[in-house]
């Protein structure tokens, strides 16, 4: 699966019309993870609420069909270390390998894997750069 260019410019009109950051992503044919990071007062509701509005006029409008694509809820975490953050990182970018989807991560187009590794592959979905220590023990929350 390929993300459409439509639907990651929804995403990125829902970040600069919210102001979230967005440091990591994947999507897949049922389903997708990021890393958001709203600042105050958003929160990752608010946050999520942007995204499947925008993304599901864009969908219904290419596939000429109406009525929500997305379940109502969602699985959210904080990550507290910087450990953390890099174990999501990688989590969500071998994604597509742990469903048999392709043999390595970058073989998954949908994904800023292809930002972290600077690839010739740009995607239509840039991410957020983000400067963390080095100490993987530092408490980012």
């Amino acid at each position: 699966m390929r993300a459409s260019s439509k639907s990651s410019r929804a995403v990125v009109e829902a970040r600069q019309a919210q102001g979230f950051s967005l440091t990591a992503w994947v999507f897949l044919p049922d389903h997708w993870h990021a890393i958001v990071y709203p600042r105050h007062p958003l929160t990752i509701s608010n946050v999520l609420k942007a995204i499947k509005l925008r993304t599901t006029l864009v969908i219904n409008e290419r596939h000429h069909e109406v009525g929500p694509l997305w379940q109502g809820r969602f699985f959210d975490r904080i990550l507290r270390t910087v450990m953390e953050y890099w174990e999501t990182v990688d989590y969500i970018h071998v994604n597509p390998v742990r469903r048999g989807m392709v043999i390595r991560p970058e073989d998954w187009r949908s994904s800023s894997i292809h930002s972290y590794h600077k690839s010739s592959f740009e995607t239509a979905l840039p991410i957020d750069i983000v400067n963390l220590p080095s100490d993987s023990n530092f408490r980012l929350w």
